[in-house]
C-alpha cells in the first residue's frame, strides 16, 4: 500500500481525532491536511503509519487549539462548535460511545481541559489508544499521560453528559418537537421540554441571536411557537437530521440555503437543552448559507402584517 492509500485509509480517523480536540470542522480539515503534506514530506516510512498520523494530527491540533482558545475569549456571545451532520470515522463496537463524545454537550465540557489534557482524554477513553502511543503523540512520559488523564477525567466526571440511550425514542421525541414547532403548539412544546430546559445560540455578533440564554419549560415553548410560525410563513423549512451525533434539524430559506441548526440534548423523555448555531462561519461547511439578517428583517415585517 502506497502513502497516499494509507493516509486515505486512516482519514476517517485523523478527522474524528483533530474535530474532538478543536471543535471546529474547518480546523480539522485543516490539520489533517497539514498532516498529509508531513506525512508525504517525510523521507522515511514509519513501522506503523496509523501510529504516526495520530500523534501528527495530535500535536498540531494541540498547537491551533491553543491560539484558538485566544480567539475564544473575544468571541461574541455563547460559543458552540462547528456542527457535525456525519462522523467519517466508524466503529460498530463502539458506536455510541463515539456518538456521544462528538456531542455538542460532550465539546463543550471538554472546553474546561487544557489542550493536552483534552487530547489525552480523547485519545484514550474516546479512541483507546495506549499510553506509550499517547506518550508519543503529545510528547510527554506514560507518567505524565496517566496524570493528565485522572485530572481530565476529574474535570469531565461531574458534567458528562447524558443522554437517551434508545435512539429510536430520541428520534421519536425529536419528531413530536418539530411536529410541535411547525404547528406554533405551546402546550405540545412545554410538555416535552424539561422544567430547567436552556435555549442557547450562537451567532457569533454575524447574526441574529439571542441576548442571553433562555430557561425554563414555559418560556423557552412560547419564543419557539411564536417565532417559528412567522418562519414558514416566509417559507423556511426544515429537514430533520441528527447534529453530532444527536437529533437535529437543518433549517433553509426559500432558496434552499442554510440559515441555522438546532441540535437537541433529550434525556427520560424529555429535551434538556436547544442549541442553535447561526453563525454563518459555523455553516458554511455545510453548503451556501442564508443571509440571517435579511431573513430576520422579513420575519419582524411578517409580524406586523396580518
Amino acid at each position: 500500500m502506497g502513502k497516499v492509500e494509507e493516509f486515505e485509509e486512516l482519514r476517517p480517523l485523523l478527522f474524528s481525532i483533530a474535530y474532538r480536540i478543536l471543535g471546529s470542522v474547518g480546523e480539522a480539515e485543516d490539520a489533517v491536511q497539514e498532516t498529509w503534506l508531513r506525512y508525504d514530506a517525510s523521507s522515511t516510512r514509519p513501522v506503523s503509519a496509523k501510529a504516526f498520523l495520530s500523534a501528527t494530527v495530535t500535536r498540531i491540533a494541540i498547537d491551533v487549539l491553543r491560539s484558538a482558545r485566544v480567539r475564544r475569549e473575544k468571541y461574541v456571545g455563547p460559543w458552540l462548535p462547528e456542527p457535525l451532520l456525519d462522523d467519517p470515522y466508524e466503529d460498530p463496537a463502539r458506536a455510541a460511545e463515539l456518538a456521544d463524545s462528538v456531542s455538542m454537550a460532550a465539546l463543550l465540557l471538554l472546553e474546561r481541559l487544557s489542550p493536552l489534557e483534552r487530547s489525552v482524554f480523547v485519545l484514550r477513553e474516546v479512541f483507546a489508544f495506549g499510553f506509550d502511543e499517547i506518550a508519543t503523540a503529545v510528547g510527554r512520559s506514560e507518567t505524565a499521560c496517566r496524570q493528565l488523564l485522572v485530572r481530565a477525567r476529574r474535570h469531565m466526571h461531574d458534567g458528562r453528559p447524558r443522554f437517551e440511550a434508545d435512539r429510536r425514542e430520541r428520534q421519536e421525541l425529536a419528531r413530536r418537537f418539530f411536529e410541535a414547532l411547525t404547528q406554533g403548539d405551546v402546550d405540545g412544546l412545554q410538555n416535552l421540554l424539561s422544567a430547567d430546559v436552556q435555549l442557547m445560540g450562537d451567532g457569533g455578533g454575524k447574526a441574529p441571536q439571542l441576548a442571553r440564554a433562555v430557561t425554563g419549560a414555559e418560556n423557552v415553548a412560547r419564543l419557539l411557537a411564536t417565532v417559528y410560525p412567522l418562519m414558514a410563513r416566509i417559507d423556511i423549512t426544515f429537514e430533520p437530521h441528527e447534529v453530532n451525533g444527536q437529533p437535529g434539524a437543518l433549517f433553509r430559506d426559500r432558496d434552499g440555503k442554510i440559515l441555522h441548526i438546532l441540535a437537541l440534548d433529550t434525556l427520560d423523555g424529555q429535551i434538556q437543552t436547544i442549541r442553535a448555531v447561526i453563525n454563518p462561519d459555523k455553516l458554511s461547511h455545510l453548503g451556501p448559507v442564508a443571509d440571517a439578517w435579511a431573513v430576520d428583517r422579513e420575519v419582524k415585517q411578517t409580524r406586523k402584517t396580518p
